[in-house]
């Protein structure tokens, strides 16, 4: 079990984010991106660190390519890890980042001709509390375009998760 992080750890791991955001790529940069359909783009990836029910220590860190547009599964790596920082809201990155980004260097030592054109992050990019949240990590970390793809929405143009931000995004859409 971790215990809360120091507050001089917190405040390296902001300025560590706020260096890295500088690095980011936030238009295209890939000839399939602006293109229609995506014609050119062939490979996608998915990646993941999943958690043991009750155990703090331990994960799965999963990285998957895709063709595209056939889905089929190119490759696949899963490798347990040990977890080297706690969880953290809006320091997701530092919990994760490592053992995604060697999941793609794994990839790219072993089948260099797998590796994909562009990464789906289970969490947050730009909609995150300093607008650089783990999709932008590692997207800079590994020079590859990333798009996060998170299951909580923490903030979108200032609206931070609020009872009327709950109403905004549960109500009718059209």
């Amino acid at each position: 079990m971790f215990s809360a992080p120091p507050e001089a750890l917190l405040k390296q791991w902001e300025s560590e984010q706020d260096r890295l955001r500088l690095q980011l790529i936030q238009e295209d940069s890939e000839d399939w991106q602006s293109r229609t359909h995506f014609s050119g783009l062939e490979r996608v990836a998915g990646v993941d660190l999943s958690y043991i029910k009750g155990d703090h220590v331990h994960a799965c860190a999963q990285l998957a390519v895709l063709s595209y547009p056939e889905l089929q599964v190119l490759y696949e790596d899963s490798q347990m890890v040990a977890l080297t920082a706690p969880y953290i809201a809006g320091f997701l990155a530092f919990r994760e980042t490592p053992f995604l980004l060697d999941a793609l260097k794994r990839l790219e030592k072993n089948r260099p001709d797998l590796v994909p054109q562009v990464v789906f992050v289970d969490g947050n990019g730009l909609f995150h509390y300093r607008e650089f949240g783990l999709a932008c990590h590692l997207g800079v970390l590994s020079g590859l375009p990333c798009v996060g793809v998170a299951k909580n929405l923490l903030q979108v143009q200032g609206v931070r998760k609020s009872e009327e931000h709950q109403a905004q995004v549960s109500g009718p859409f059209t």
